[in-house]
């Protein structure tokens, strides 16, 4: 792990380490443990997963950390596109199904699935997500600074658990720069989302940003005020937050 810069005033717990890949170690090992110790005083635990090629790394080298017990984990995620096809590569369902929930055995897993009413799963979702705590949130940050699809302007304050958003051209244009989609138009212009005060309910939350096209939005979530211009900034406000990054993503820190 690298020190954080001299001039760097934050109260953030942040990690800096020297590639994308010993982040997406660095945060598995932390995520493992900290998921062995709940669950030396809690019978199960309610995870919210981001699909992103962001947190590729850290899933990757979280399935290989021993002693988690994902029989007694149950997983949700936060967002997805409103328009795809259930079986479209781009679907953060599918995604997290080949990257995670399809190769631990989890004890379940539940999916958004907007279907022909977006509103009613909007609902459905939020319901489940209400049955119990939840214990650990798993995310990264958008170029914009966004949270899950919590475009700026965001709403901190939330009395929504889930809703439909419409996502900006600056979130829609990550995911082409993300090889996700061949074309700006390609990308879907509304979603359903996790909202910010959603996320904030998970006891803990770890955060992987890595890469030099985030250094602008992890610049602005430490150093910006915190509001809804950079949803991400909202993070300062959690008392048990880690973020990860590397050097790329944290090169405009103190600047």
């Amino acid at each position: 792990m690298i020190s954080k810069p001299a001039s760097l005033n934050t109260s953030m717990d942040l990690r800096i380490e020297p590639t994308r890949d010993a982040l997406g170690k660095a945060a598995a090992k932390e995520i493992a443990q900290a998921i062995r110790e709940e669950l030396l005083t809690k019978p199960m635990l309610r995870i919210i997963f981001a699909a992103a090629p962001s947190q590729s790394e850290m899933l990757t080298a979280l399935m290989r950390e021993p002693g988690v017990d994902w029989q007694r984990i149950t997983a949700f995620h936060m967002d997805e596109y409103i328009g795809l096809h259930d079986r479209a590569p781009q679907s953060f369902a599918r995604w997290l199904r080949d990257a995670l929930f399809d190769r631990v055995p989890l004890a379940g897993y539940h999916l958004i699935e907007p279907g022909n009413n977006p509103k009613k799963a909007c609902e459905d979702y939020a319901n489940k997500l209400a049955e119990g705590p939840i214990d650990l949130v798993l995310l990264g940050v958008g170029v914009n600074g966004h949270l899950a699809f919590n475009d700026p302007p965001a709403d901190l304050q939330d009395p929504l658990f889930v809703k439909v958003v419409d996502l900006d051209d600056a979130c829609r244009q990550q995911q082409v720069d993300d090889q996700c989609f061949a074309t700006f138009a390609d990308v879907p212009a509304k979603a359903i989302s996790l909202t910010v005060p959603t996320l904030l309910r998970g006891e803990r939350i770890f955060c992987c940003v890595p890469g030099p096209l985030k250094a602008k939005a992890v610049r602005a979530m430490v150093q910006e005020p915190i509001s809804g211009n950079c949803p991400a900034t909202a993070l300062r406000t959690h008392p048990r937050c880690t973020v990860y990054l590397d050097l790329e993503s944290s090169a405009e820190l103190g600047r």
